[in-house]
């Protein structure tokens, strides 16, 4: 079994998954049925490759065959312990984001200003562009080959475009188009440096995209100067980083709540998965050289996005503006270049993952409650539905670092590497940490709390019909809706408490990677039991 294509059939399932649903003439129900389904068995098969996966073998699982000879293009695929929690993410995540928008996609919705008897029914094409993204962000994380990567890089915006500008509130479509400019604007940057490795690989020998092969090359520095940040950029856009991150906001107001777990949850993490493998990666000495500019960014990031969230008023907005927070800590934990900064932006982007998409979706099951996105005219949730605002809470705890929830082990080895690195920088990012519990308490208590604020009337906008045939605005989480937050919420509690599996998967890999950066640090040591003297004693004998 151990030559069996494992990472090309995990693509494969969910895309021709997507082609089926797509073009088959199926009803509403049943295509959204198959589409879970499909989503289902890719989990099973991630997790079969979480199985077999040896967190300290390296590069695993691999796949090369020659795709365009003369440029040195492969299909090559392989995963280590970054691969690996990303795509494990992304593939729990599918399934629920499904279960999630069951009713939403049952409003038929096109582009704006079209009339609605004219309107298509979108069901199925939701599903079908959800099945291609989950398709080509397994590609993204597993691609081993830079080519191979840039194109289903790329190859991610057309489903992603048409989720945000097909589905959601007035607006969409601007919003959809000003994510489309800024990704592509990164991608035609990015597609720069690709260029130029080829350049440089060529002069060095037979022009090769494979990673092993790049890794090799002997890069001056001027010019991994500036193959690094064409790849910085990309990644910055796509993360995403200050000042590019304006698309951000508009994109979550606009879009469903699935959707925009998706995008921040899945697609972003590309960016900040791209600084890890080819930012330093492939750019050693580049990295080191940007990082006081990095770690500048990264922190502005922080404090900006935690600032401007505690303003806004829609609620989708300011959960996606807390994401340009986030994005900043997990920067930052990767541009100080130590052990504990590492692992800790690894984990980050995995809690990130499960703890915003419990805030978003839980924001979207409030938001069909009451009728509206503005927090203004909210309130008193809690009285009606505590179940529902229990996991709000929760979902929200975890984002602002709470201990106990797993966002807080992420957030603690950050800040202490900032420390290591400069004293100010873990001071200025401890900031984030401090405006963070305002923007969500305060979200919460003008939410959750106070008086019951009655639904808008004519909104239509109660609680799961499925569940209780009259769409009423009392009715408290239904089972669906259990079955997509509950798990999410277990994951922010065990791992809050036992990050081991996260960190047996990661460490390794940042590991590897420092070292090939040429850092070394006082990473922690602890003695195992087995070892016949620890250091300890050595060094009092």
């Amino acid at each position: 079994m151990s030559d069996f294509p494992w990472l090309t059939v995990l693509v494969l399932v969910p895309l021709v998954g997507s082609v089926a649903v797509a073009l088959l003439p199926l009803p509403a129900a049943q295509a959204k049925q198959a589409g879970l389904a499909v989503s289902v068995v890719t989990l099973a098969l991630a997790a079969a490759v979480a199985a077999q996966f040896d967190v300290d073998g390296g590069m695993q699982l691999t796949e090369t065959h020659d795709w365009i000879s003369a440029f040195g293009v492969h299909y090559a695929l392989g995963v280590d312990g970054l691969g690996l929690l990303l795509i494990l993410l992304t593939a729990v995540l599918v399934p629920l984001v499904l279960l999630a928008a069951w009713s939403d996609t049952d409003q038929p919705l096109g582009p704006d200003g079209e009339d609605e008897s004219t309107r298509q029914g979108t069901g199925r094409a939701f599903v079908a562009w959800t099945l291609a993204l989950e398709a080509l962000s397994l590609a993204v994380f597993a691609a081993t080959d830079v080519f191979l990567f840039y194109v289903v890089f790329e190859a991610t915006l057309i489903p992603a475009y048409f989720l945000v500008g097909g589905f959601g509130r007035e607006g969409r479509s601007a919003a959809a188009l000003k994510f489309l400019m800024f990704q592509l604007a990164g991608g035609l940057v990015l597609l720069a440096s690709v260029i130029g490795l080829y350049v440089v690989s060529a002069q060095q020998g037979s022009p090769s995209y494979l990673l092993s092969d790049l890794e090799q090359l002997d890069i001056g520095t001027e010019a991994g100067r500036w193959l690094f940040l064409g790849f910085f950029i990309a990644f910055a856009v796509k993360a995403p980083l200050f000042p590019v991150h304006t698309w951000l906001a508009d994109t979550t107001e606009r879009a469903t709540p699935a959707t925009s777990v998706l995008l921040v949850c899945v697609l972003d993490k590309i960016g900040t998965f791209g600084m890890l493998r080819f930012c330093l990666g492939l750019f050693p000495e580049a990295s080191q050289w940007a990082t006081p500019v990095v770690v500048a960014l990264a922190l502005v990031s922080i404090v900006y996005g935690a600032l401007i969230a505690i303003g806004q008023d829609d609620i989708l907005r300011l959960i996606g503006l807390t994401s340009l927070s986030h994005f900043g800590f997990i920067t930052l934990g990767i541009f100080v270049l130590n052990t504990q900064g590492g692992s800790g932006a690894v984990l980050y982007m995995v809690n990130h993952g499960l703890g915003i998409a419990a805030l978003f979706l839980a924001a979207g099951f409030v938001i069909r409650r009451r009728g509206t996105t503005l927090i203004s005219q909210m309130g008193g949730v809690e009285k009606v539905t505590p179940v529902l605002a229990g996991l709000f809470l929760i979902a929200g705890l975890a984002t602002l670092g709470l201990p106990g929830l797993s966002t807080f082990v992420s957030e603690f080895l950050v800040i202490i590497a900032a420390f290591q690195y400069q004293w100010w920088v873990g001071a200025i990012a401890v900031t984030g940490i401090v405006l963070a519990a305002i923007y969500v308490l305060w979200m919460y208590q003008r939410t959750m709390t106070g008086p019951t604020v009655p639904a808008l009337p004519g909104t239509g906008t109660g609680a799961d019909p499925d569940a209780t045939g009259t769409g009423s605005t009392r009715t408290d989480l239904t089972v669906r809706e259990g079955v997509v937050l509950v798990p999410l919420v277990v994951g922010l509690v065990l791992f809050g408490f036992y990050p081991g599996p996260l960190l047996e998967a990661s460490n390794p890999y940042v590991g590897t990677l420092l070292e090939r950066v040429g850092v070394t640090d006082d990473a922690p040591t602890v003695t195992s039991p087995e070892s016949e003297t620890p250091a300890s004693a050595e060094e009092g004998s």
